[in-house]
């Protein structure tokens, strides 16, 4: 697919630099020539809503810094990610994990008001490429942290290094390393229509694309093929990959995919869905822009509403 990297988080070309993430003392001197972008249980700090909002290093905001992140060179100028979960703000202090979408902000009293911690699904559209990139790997390697703070061989407590991207243990000496969750995600169409689905805790109406996560020993093909059967009960034929996704909810990587149904009827899975169908290509304009009576759209952004957008513009080459 010649525009895959357009996609939401993809596609910006950042400089990782990983060959500096094992020099504390060089990481230690571009902290100080760098800037930091802070994180707060999930949600980046921005400004105006549009684009995040970076910090010196020295600034009142990280006084509650827990772990630090080394994300690369933005056009040469260092860039890092703080976890500050541990300050309480006044009021709206709701995590983002609890819910589908967290639409509360919070403000930190030495910032100006257009200032504020936001969930990042709900601005991911607003961003550059790069700060889209930015904001999602910080995102996802904070979360790792958060949710990764004893050696999954021995249990003892492990160690950052490597500028935030690995962990090590002290008692068993064993490595640890930010994962990644593969997940496909399928436009399955039969002719002009496509399949999408809806779970029970979405918002009233939405639907998607089907996906599920990507077992051990499985290919792409197969895991496409199984989890659309498991789900819907339509039997899934030839697979081509489309384009991919870094997905920081918490840290997934969609693998967007298309497939051609060998069958029509849908037999639906309650435990994973609770409504699927097939909805033909003139009906889809209607979902898309918000006009259809009863299904809404998935979120902008998102590779599910990526992959439709194009299947109708037939850019799937």
């Amino acid at each position: 697919m010649r525009n895959a990297e357009t996609v939401t988080f993809g596609g910006s070309a950042l400089d990782r630099a990983a060959h500096l993430r094992a020099d504390p003392a060089q990481l230690a001197k571009l902290r100080e020539s760098g800037t930091v972008l802070p994180i707060w249980r999930g949600k980046p700090l921005f400004q105006s809503g549009e684009r995040l909002a970076w910090m010196a290093p020295n600034s009142p905001v990280l006084a509650h810094s827990g772990e630090i992140v080394f994300l690369g060179l933005d056009e040469g100028v260092p860039r890092f990610a703080a976890d500050i979960s541990d300050w309480s703000p006044e009021a709206g202090a709701e995590a983002v994990e609890q819910g589908f979408f967290d639409p509360s902000a919070q403000r930190h009293p030495s910032l100006s008001d257009d200032h504020s911690f936001l969930e990042l699904r709900g601005v991911m559209t607003a961003l550059t490429a790069r700060d889209a990139e930015l904001a999602a790997t910080a995102k996802a390697v904070l979360h790792w942290h958060r949710s990764h703070g004893f050696c999954a061989a021995c249990g003892a407590e492990s160690h950052s290094a490597m500028g935030g991207w690995q962990k090590n243990c002290p008692a068993c000496g064993a490595h640890h390393f930010p994962r990644t969750d593969p997940v496909v995600i399928m436009l399955i169409t039969r002719g002009n229509r496509v399949l999408i689905g809806r779970n029970g805790n979405w918002p009233e109406g939405m639907y998607s694309l089907l996906a599920g996560f990507i077992e051990p020993g499985e290919t792409l093909e197969a895991a496409v093929r199984r989890e659309v059967l498991e789900e819907s009960g339509v039997q899934v034929g030839a697979v081509r990959y489309l384009a991919s996704q870094p997905w920081p909810f918490p840290s997934s990587l969609m693998f967007g995919c298309a497939g051609e149904a060998l069958s029509d009827e849908i037999r639906i899975d309650p435990e994973e869905l609770e409504d699927a169908l097939w909805i033909n290509r003139e009906e889809m304009v209607l979902v898309v822009t918000g006009q259809h009576p009863r299904i809404k759209p998935a979120r902008r952004g998102a590779i599910a509403h990526f992959l439709i957008a194009n299947w109708l513009a037939d850019r799937l080459d």
